[in-house]
């Protein structure tokens, strides 16, 4: 089973930990029993990918998407920007969503290729950017 999920974010540093929520689909609810998944951040490149997994019926981890299988048996985009193996801590019920909170276990990194966003219902896709520090004074 696979979803998109809109946002990810960071909870904390030892252990590391993330967190996302997710709505009472089916494949949330299959998500929620398992032992461990695998959290992709994905690139440009997968736009169409998100939006399969993002609707029921979507096509998921066809060989033309390019999936992998770890040795604990995850799934695995070899080219996502980066993958996380990692194991529920806590699940939150609010309302009729889900937050997840899980341990991180393995990090996998793959090419840096830009970024994929996801706003006001749309994929937005932006390269990878070096900034500058501001400089001030002489």
């Amino acid at each position: 089973m696979g979803l998109t999920a809109s946002s990810v974010a960071s909870v904390s540093v030892s252990p590391p930990a993330l967190s996302f929520s997710v709505m009472g689909t089916p494949s949330a609810r299959k998500l929620l029993q398992a032992a461990s998944f695998v959290v992709h951040l994905l690139g440009p490149k997968h736009a169409a990918l998100a939006r399969d997994f993002a609707r029921t019926g979507g096509a998921r981890f066809t060989p033309e998407q390019g999936w992998s299988t770890l040795p604990s048996g995850e799934p695995i985009l070899p080219d996502a920007l980066a993958a996380m193996r990692v194991a529920p801590l806590q699940l939150v019920p609010v309302g009729d969503s889900t937050i997840v909170v899980a341990q991180v276990l393995d990090v996998f990194h793959g090419p840096e290729d830009g970024r994929l966003i996801h706003h006001a219902r749309e994929f937005i896709t932006l390269p990878f950017t070096t900034l500058t520090p501001e400089r001030t004074g002489s």
